[in-house]
């Protein structure tokens, strides 16, 4: 086992997009970055370009997480950041006529994808001193956003991907509650509307912009908050 230096933060599906922006934004502020990613190509290439380490990590894939978290476990010895960041969109269909096979795909990635690896990194992040679980969620899985008539939110009428995010809010919550009497600190984050391959390039946000809120929550102080929901102006309502 080699002692870490700085903080050590994995974040997962971390090749591109809002993940990759996580990723360099941390290694510009000193954090050993692992980024995570289920490719093996794409994910050595991102972190080469990073100076970062790449983790295979499939979070769908037990075998891959446990695989991740012995890597970790041998070559750290401890996690500082935990940023749950895979997650995928699904068919975006109507209530009545989504598959049930679509929302088992979508919530097996973003919910229980993101529970399985919590888990299986909870050992590593209680040998920090500070640690620090940032789930990445959406402002789609806020109850309030998503009934506010007059909200830009109320015409999207759809269920896998909001769904599994308003699932991953509770989510937050409740480890974040078994927590508290702890250093580590777990909230959800929401990046906003944002231009990445995961929106078709559709956005009103970069990347880089929309990466800022997870890394200002992977960097919390020891007097900052848990379980909440926030995005870069605020806390969001539930």
């Amino acid at each position: 086992m080699v002692l870490p230096m700085s903080r050590i933060a994995l974040i997962t599906g971390a090749n591109k997009g809002i993940g990759y922006e996580t990723a360099r934004q941390l290694a510009a502020a000193g954090v050993s970055v692992l980024l995570g990613a289920r490719a093996p190509e794409r994910g050595h290439a991102a972190a080469a370009s990073l100076g970062a380490r790449f983790i295979q990590l499939d979070v769908t894939d037990e075998e891959s997480i446990a695989g991740a978290a012995k890597t970790i476990e041998d070559e750290f010895g401890v996690l500082d950041i935990l940023v749950n960041n895979a997650g995928i969109g699904g068919e975006f269909a109507r209530p009545s006529v989504t598959p049930l096979s679509d929302m088992r795909r979508v919530f097996d990635t973003n919910l229980f994808g993101t529970v399985a690896v919590t888990k299986a990194m909870l050992q590593l992040l209680r040998r920090s001193g500070a640690g620090r679980i940032v789930n990445v969620s959406s402002e789609l899985g806020s109850l309030h956003v998503a009934t506010d008539r007059a909200g830009p939110i109320w015409s999207l009428i759809t269920l896998a991907y909001p769904a599994s995010k308003a699932a991953l809010n509770m989510v937050t919550v409740q480890f974040a509650k078994e927590l508290i009497d702890t250093p580590i600190k777990v909230n959800a984050v929401t990046p906003g509307y944002t231009a990445t391959d995961f929106t078709g390039g559709q956005g009103f946000r970069t990347a880089a912009q929309g990466a800022e809120i997870c890394v200002q929550m992977a960097l919390l102080p020891d007097d900052g908050p848990t379980g909440i929901f926030i995005d870069d102006k605020g806390t969001v309502p539930w």
